[in-house]
């Protein structure tokens, strides 16, 4: 098991490697705590972002934004392919980091850094196909078109769970459209940021774009509310729970700035008569323990099909008492720590209620790894039978519990799937074509995501990411994403002597 000082020695290695300039403190210092799941201690102190240095650094972004927009877009690709050389470079790096500060096993962390060179890749594609449109005029000698241009600043406000991929997203496709970023990253999740912010100075000096593109404000409700309020920020992109988004969508809008909102999720997957079921308990188990349950899109409900539900269940809570629960950086770890107490108090209290309301919980225990007197919060994976899908089933409670439901028929299923206030991600395991075809329709699923034979987590970055209702409506990453962070001009330009008016009006 990784001590503090293990882990304090893998962090200063990374930073040394990365080049990442900043004052760590002992614990106990000055500044804010940088703390590790793994152990459950603090690491480091850091230096805070006062609201003050938080508007300077909007400041600065905006002032850059005049230079940036009018570079031209293959120009400023240049300098997102040139970070995700560096992220390539160091992958091992960031990974590190993103386990000991999120406590993802080895593998889930560096798919995340790998998901941040992906997205790189995409941008730089994207850096050349900004495409607008020509539009058929009803008047001659008149044409009509459309041409997007930047947007602005644009605020980021990201999550722990995903403490480094979901600023790539927004960060890469931004600086293509001709955007600068201001970067809010959880405050518990600091030392990644930080050493994601030393690679993209180091990229932008790299290849000589103008300083202050990309500004990193660290620190708690404060910081946000600054970037959040400030009218020079055009758009706020926040991931985070449906309460925050309930708080920033209103003052954003109050100024008539834009919001993208990546908020709750509370995904579900039906397994019909039909299913593979040996595929089903893979992309189960994966979705619903991976990560610890601690994905906006982990599987939280599973609507099972009478007829093939016991043996399903009995699958699943064999494969979940095979799962090495423990340090997310040792070999042949599957399920590393709950992000901190809070969490865990959190799994306790759903798993009591789901009793109360006659759920069977098979799993939610703690686990002690490693020191029996440590602060951290290991547990079980949870697997509650429910006799129907109550209020806390409606709840998204961010650990691994996987409520079982059952149905009878493909439209029983469906509402099940769509009767929570959540819309993120969906799937259904099925080898009906019928069945699967009306899942996909626009009277079948209604999150935002929804798969055929796998689960409901490991989006690629190619497809347009987010959900609908309470999950925010937004979209990030691939598809057409990056309209969100430009802005549409439609021209009309007349070439020909004469001045004819619309819709057939004649004025004079």
């Amino acid at each position: 098991m990784s001590t503090a000082h293990d882990l304090r020695a893998r962090v200063r290695a990374a930073f040394d490697a990365i080049g990442a300039q900043v004052d760590l403190a002992e614990p106990g210092g000055p500044g804010l705590p940088a703390s590790t799941p793994v152990t459950g201690e603090v690491l480091f102190t850091h230096p805070e972002t006062t609201p003050e240095q938080t508007r300077t650094a909007i400041a600065d972004a905006a002032q850059a934004f005049t230079t940036w927009r009018t570079t031209p877009a293959p120009v400023r690709g240049q300098l997102v392919a040139r970070l995700g050389e560096l992220l390539r470079e160091h992958k091992a790096d960031v990974a590190t980091l993103v386990t000991v500060e999120a406590g993802k096993i080895t593998s889930e962390a560096l798919g995340e850094v790998q998901e941040m060179i992906d997205i790189c890749d995409f941008a730089v594609g994207l850096s050349r196909q900004l495409y607008g449109r020509t539009i058929a005029s009803e008047r001659p000698g008149h044409r009509l078109m459309e041409n997007w241009h930047p947007l602005g600043v644009v605020g980021v406000i990201t999550a722990f769970n995903f403490p480094v991929a979901v600023w790539a997203w927004n960060t890469a496709v931004a600086l293509v459209c001709g955007d600068t970023v201001v970067w809010k990253p959880s405050e518990l999740t600091p030392l990644t940021a930080i050493a994601c912010q030393a690679l993209i100075e180091r990229a932008a000096s790299d290849v000589g774009a103008p300083a202050h593109l990309s500004r990193l404000v660290l620190g708690g409700r404060e910081v946000g509310e600054a970037l959040v309020d400030d009218p020079r920020v055009a758009l706020v992109s926040a991931t985070g729970s449906v309460r925050m988004g309930r708080q920033v969508g209103p003052r954003v809008a109050e100024r008539f700035g834009r919001v993208l909102l990546e908020l709750g999720g509370n995904n579900a997957a039906v397994v019909t008569p039909s299913a593979d079921l040996d595929l089903a308990v893979r992309g189960i188990v994966f979705s619903a323990a991976g990560t610890a349950g601690q994905r906006c899109t982990t599987l939280r409900r599973l609507i099972a099909h009478t007829s093939v539900v016991d043996t399903l269940v009995e699958r699943i809570t064999a494969a979940y008492r095979s799962l090495p629960i423990g340090d997310p950086a040792a070999e042949g770890t599957l399920v590393g720590p709950l992000i901190h107490e809070t969490a865990y108090r959190d799994m306790v209290r759903a798993l009591e209620r789901a009793r109360n309301d006659g759920g069977e919980v098979i799993g939610g225990e703690r686990v002690h790894v490693g020191d029996e007197a440590t602060e951290a919060f290991y547990v079980t994976p949870a697997v509650v039978r429910m006799p129907a899908q109550t209020e806390i089933v409606h709840n998204e409670t961010f650990a691994p519990i996987l409520y079982v439901l059952t149905y009878t028929t493909l439209d029983e299923a469906i509402e099940l799937n769509n009767a929570v206030p959540q819309g993120l991600s969906s799937a259904i395991f099925t080898t009906d074509v019928r069945e699967a075809e009306r899942f996909l329709a626009a009277d079948g699923s209604d999150c935002g995501i929804a798969n055929v034979n796998i689960g409901t987590s490991g989006a690629e970055i190619g497809g347009a990411f987010g959900g609908e209702k309470q999950t925010g409506g937004g979209r990030e990453s691939g598809s057409d994403s990056w309209k969100a962070y430009m802005r549409r001009a439609t021209n009309t330009v007349n070439y020909s002597s004469e001045l004819p008016l619309a819709q057939g009006v004649h004025f004079g």
